[in-house]
């Protein structure tokens, strides 16, 4: 069955860096767009970053544009975030989602259409 495996939060001091990670199984992992989203305490899950199944378009937020990184690695089946000058307001559970095609298009950030498979998320928390 598929699983996606968040791992690498932790807390941060503002300005600082992660990398997560996200390790995919139980499916043809370089025929999918992945995409990473977070959801912020008290609020909904908001899309943040996505890649095609062949890295050659990545996608982010504005909010997190020019400071997050998205990448992955074929032979690993994991996708990664970079992230970096972290900001308080970046505090969440992140989350690595499973794209239902190849390719990530104008409605990428629909998470409940364009996503089928979730993974149980990785605490960041930013705070100084």
């Amino acid at each position: 069955q598929v699983q996606l495996v968040e791992s690498g939060g932790g807390l941060a001091q503002p300005g600082g860096s992660l990398t997560l990670s996200c390790a995919a199984s139980g499916f043809t992992f370089d025929n999918y767009a992945m995409s990473w989203a977070r959801q912020a305490p008290g609020k909904g899950r908001e899309w943040v970053s996505g890649i095609w199944s062949d890295s050659t378009h990545t996608h982010y937020s504005d909010s997190v544009k020019g400071r997050f990184t998205i990448s992955r690695d074929n032979a690993k089946n994991t996708v990664y975030l970079q992230m970096n000058n972290l900001k308080p307001e970046d505090t969440g559970l992140y989350y690595c989602a499973k794209a239902r095609t190849s390719a990530l298009f104008a409605t990428m950030h629909r998470l409940d259409d364009e996503y089928d498979f979730w993974g149980q998320g990785t605490q960041v928390t930013v705070s100084s």
